[in-house]
């Protein structure tokens, strides 16, 4: 690319978000040029961050289907009926996502995904320069200034599309002509990851297609299946300890030893399914967890972000990919209709900003369901309420978990709405064991006055 050609676009980052958007936009008749500091996972290995396995829903597939991707996607993902829940105790019982198999979700490797959208952008007719980090960004000249392997490469630019990340170095630089109003609220827990491996024959050790829990109150263990017949685990809890209560956190829990003791006291039904436990908590770094707060998103016509690089969320309602890919889509769909940049990027913020800020909330809260609520009765019979209704308004009383997994409605809508269905939930249930006692009249007339029907925009 030589000169600011007004037809171009150069995407910073070719991550998942990166990679599609790259693909999305050359299909249209952008030419599209991608600058990615690690090398190319296709000769080098995935050297990827943060590698919790990912959950594809709806509108990631939705985006997946508009770049042909999502066939070669599938292939490699392993399907998720819904949560298997581990009672410490107790015997597992599978909560299901949704009313029967058209309504699961899938668990993708984040390397293998964005080795497939790298592959299809390249098809599209994206140019990727790998072993190139942005190091500076000179918005007067309207260069790029980026370096790897020892050598400092300066790139023009028309406008720049930020896809690098919670870490962003689009963002700092953009921040440094304009206040982005940037700030992040650290959740003060943190991750740790471990692994179960294949049983001996190379079959799974345990249910496949499900989402696995092991809820303790105010941490837990989750895990999701990978398509080598392996189990990716995370380790959730408070990075430091609390007066308030004697949980365990990962100031107290370092050495191997205290690993050990932790899993058996707490999560004793894993320690024969995870031999590697003692050398895996040492090795691995405890990750960090954030949800990440702009303001502002773009910089006129010559800058923009998205996906973690503009709302990095923390993963507990999975999804983060999800809402990157509908970001993708979002904006190629506001560089097509937009006469100009300024006004496209303008749009596309103004569009996507309340959903990001939605998702972001929902994400926080689902931590608490996740690890605290799964096997608390008062949950389990407001959830049973839920089925019910929803069987008795279909598309008027939708469950929160598939409006923000199975259709692609505004997160904020689906924010909306839940919170008004919880509060039924709550009312219709309170003081009662069972759902014998549920005033059936009161409740359907409740639903009719306050839901009206819910058209999907899928």
């Amino acid at each position: 690319m030589t000169g600011a050609d007004p037809k171009s676009l150069t995407i910073i980052g070719a991550g998942l978000a990166g990679a599609l958007l790259a693909t999305l936009l050359a299909q249209r008749g952008w030419r599209v040029e991608v600058f990615e500091r690690r090398g190319d996972p296709r000769l080098q290995g995935y050297a990827g961050g943060r590698s919790i396995n990912l959950a594809l829903a709806e509108r990631g597939l939705h985006a997946l289907r508009a770049a042909d991707a999502h066939g070669a996607v599938l292939e490699q993902a392993v399907m998720m009926r819904g949560r298997m829940v581990h009672p410490l105790g107790g015997e597992p019982q599978l909560q299901r996502y949704g009313r029967d198999d058209s309504e699961v979700i899938w668990s993708v490797s984040r390397g293998e995904l964005n080795i497939t959208l790298i592959d299809a952008a390249e098809a599209a007719g994206a140019v990727l320069h790998f072993d190139q980090g942005l190091d500076s960004v000179d918005f007067d000249a309207r260069t790029i200034t980026c370096s790897g392997n020892g050598e400092t490469h300066v790139h023009p630019f028309n406008a720049l599309l930020g896809c690098d990340g919670a870490g962003s170095t689009l963002r700092a630089q953009m921040g440094a002509q304009r206040d982005l109003g940037e700030r992040t609220e650290w959740l003060g827990h943190g991750y740790k990851e471990l692994e179960i491996p294949p049983a001996a024959d190379g079959g799974f050790r345990i249910e496949p297609n499900a989402l696995h829990i092991w809820p303790r109150g105010r941490y837990m263990c989750i895990a999701l299946p990978n398509d080598e017949r392996n189990f990716t685990v995370t380790l959730f809890m408070a990075l430091h300890a609390d007066a308030g209560n004697d949980d365990p956190d990962f100031d107290s829990v370092v050495t191997a030893a205290d690993a050990r003791a932790l899993f058996e006291r707490d999560f004793p039904d894993t320690l024969p399914l995870i031999p590697e436990l003692e050398h895996d908590f040492v090795a691995n770094p405890v990750g960090s967890l954030g949800t990440l707060r702009l303001d502002r998103w773009h910089l006129g016509g010559d800058a923009v972000l998205l996906g973690d690089a503009a709302h990095a969320m923390v993963p507990f309602h999975g999804q983060g990919m999800n809402c990157a890919f509908e970001d993708c889509v979002a904006l190629a769909d506001c560089l097509e209709s937009h006469a100009d940049l300024a006004t496209a990027f303008a749009a596309f913020e103004a569009d996507r900003k309340p959903d990001a800020t939605a998702i972001q909330d929902m994400a926080l809260e689902n931590y608490i369901e996740m690890r605290d609520l799964v096997d608390d009765p008062e949950f389990l019979l407001q959830q049973a309420l839920e089925r019910k209704l929803q069987e008795r308004h279909p598309g008027r009383f939708v469950p929160h978990y598939s409006m923000v997994t199975f259709m692609r409605i505004p997160y904020s809508l689906a924010l909306e709405r839940s919170n008004i269905q919880r509060g039924i939930l709550v009312t219709a249930t309170r003081g009662l064991d069972s759902l014998d006692g549920v005033d059936w009249a009161a409740v359907d007339a409740e639903v009719e006055k306050r839901l009206t029907p819910l058209a999907d925009a899928a």
